[in-house]
């Protein structure tokens, strides 16, 4: 008959203090939390003096710790350790668990943390063991506890390399939501040079003087806090200039919130700035945040900000002197930072005089005011951006169009652009759309434009008038390529030297202006 034996006293400890270990690790969903009370148990179970659980960062081949019991918490977020760098260092790098009996008597002993700089400090032991991703080493466990001859050193790394393995769990959902936020930080910070580069003032279009005056005021005001309003007809760039006054200001790392308030129906546009409490009003099923708390810290674009109705008016004014709002049905009052930038393409004089737009708010409003130019008001631009909407659209749908025929260059100057810089953009697209060429020409372009009946800007043009335009802007396009060879414009157009000279004549085309 077998006799039991009773475990020594030593391994029922060792087994006590890995199920309190286990316990610790399941109690919260805070991962940090969960480790720093696994630290807390080694401080009494083993008189641990310091310990840290440390991660590679494998990118830059450094090491940082990641919790840590006795180290203060500038030393934490100072310390770093190249792979392969003193005793932790090359435990990560070799995967090997080490026991040092004194720290005084080795020389690999870095101590980074400055914390045991004490006389006493240096008869300390010290235990360092790899904590593993399968095969791979992701971090390491650390221990410094009082020396003690008849503790084994060998049992020491046995029982913390359990433990390594118990909290290795832990350690990889840690290493994956710092590699994850180090990704997003550094997306945050690739997007945030994008918007400022894409926003830049630079990157608004024109060349014209009426343009200067307004990258003049951009500048002069875009580093303020002022509150903007932006005027001009639609279509002339006005969200293009509230961008680049939020993403070159100080306020560029916040939110930038943009509302057209046109597009939303009156009895919904207040829910939609200033929020609303459940229950509020019928639909009202839960609570809602609204566009100005969202921008907090931040800047609102309020376009078309004279379609917004009266009521909507008060509040708004009332945040643009007082910074604080109330929710639809709320009783708390909420106070935000918002810059506010505005636009409208309506003359809010006239609607102050009406009685349709808030006096006192339209002085709130046009603290500092911008207009933005229509298009026939410079002219020396729609080339510029002609070209700018061709290169982009040519781009897009993979086409290689190279430039704008002449009589096509002479319609885009004559039209009047009502739609402004939106309308040429449309033009430019629906032109690449069409041509299957290298060259924009006059028959690519709308019909608007051809014609010339909307501007009031061209005559009609009989049959024969038209088809001799067409011919005149092949001949010089085909001497343009040929820099003025007869021989080989003609060949290009698929007729003989003789009936090309003669058209040439026939349209008063020199030949001679085209060579050299």
């Amino acid at each position: 008959m077998k006799t039991m034996t009773t475990p020594p006293i030593e391994r029922i400890e060792e087994i006590s203090l890995l199920y309190e270990i286990s316990t610790a690790l399941n109690e919260h969903l805070d991962l940090k939390r969960s480790l720093y009370k696994v630290l807390d148990i080694l401080s009494s179970a083993m008189h641990m003096v310091r310990g840290t659980i440390t991660l590679l960062d494998p990118l830059r081949n450094e090491i940082n710790i990641e919790v840590a019991h006795g180290i203060s918490r500038s030393a934490i977020e100072r310390v770093r350790y190249k792979l392969g760098e003193g005793v932790t260092g090359q435990v990560i790098e070799t995967g090997k668990a080490v026991a040092i009996p004194r720290i005084g008597d080795e020389p690999r002993f870095l101590d980074r943390t400055a914390s045991r700089r004490k006389k006493e400090d240096r008869d300390l032991s010290f235990f360092c063991v790899p904590i593993k991703k399968g095969s791979q080493v992701i971090g390491a466990l650390s221990v410094d506890r009082p020396h003690d001859g008849s503790y084994s050193l060998e049992e020491g790394k046995r029982l913390l390399s359990v433990i390594a393995t118990m909290i290795a769990s832990h350690v990889i959902k840690l290493e994956t939501i710092r590699v994850e936020n180090e990704r997003l930080r550094d997306e945050n910070r690739r997007l945030q040079t994008e918007l400022k580069s894409k926003y830049s003032i630079t990157n608004i279009i024109g060349s014209s003087n009426r343009m200067r005056e307004v990258y003049q005021m951009v500048s002069q005001v875009c580093r303020s806090n002022a509150t903007v309003l932006i005027r001009g007809e639609s279509g002339t760039g006005k969200e293009l200039v509230a961008n680049s006054i939020h993403y070159n200001s100080t306020r560029a790392v916040n939110p930038f919130i943009k509302v057209n308030c046109a597009s939303l129906p009156s009895n919904l546009i207040e829910s939609e700035l200033f929020g609303h409490e459940k229950g509020s009003f019928t639909g009202a099923i839960k609570q809602k945040i609204g566009k100005f708390e969202l921008a907090h810290r931040g800047t609102i674009f309020l376009d078309e900000i004279g379609s917004i109705n009266l009521d909507v008016q008060a509040n708004l004014l009332r945040i643009l002197q007082e910074k604080e709002f109330d929710r639809v049905g709320g009783q708390r009052t909420i106070k935000v930072d918002v810059r506010v930038i505005a636009a409208t393409n309506k003359n809010l004089e006239q609607a102050v005089e009406e009685g349709t737009f808030r006096g006192d708010l339209y002085y709130r409003l046009n603290v500092f005011p911008i207009y933005m130019p229509p298009l026939r008001e410079r002219k020396t631009d729609i080339l510029l951006l002609a070209d700018y909407f061709l290169e982009k659209y040519a781009k897009e749908n993979h086409k290689e169009i190279r430039r704008f025929s002449t009589p096509a260059i002479d319609m885009l100057m004559q039209y009047h652009w009502p739609g402004n810089v939106r309308e040429l953009e449309n033009c430019i697209e629906r032109a690449v759309l069409l041509c299957e060429e290298g060259v924009i020409h006059s028959y690519h372009l709308p019909p608007t434009l051809q014609t010339g009946k909307e501007s009031g800007t061209l005559p009609a043009l009989s049959l024969e008038e038209a088809v001799a335009n067409l011919e005149r802007e092949m001949i010089i396009d085909a001497l343009k390529n040929t820099r003025g060879n007869i021989t080989s414009a003609a060949k290009i157009l698929q007729t003989t030297v003789r009936k090309f000279a003669y058209k040439a004549q026939q349209h008063k085309i020199d030949y001679r202006t085209y060579r050299g």
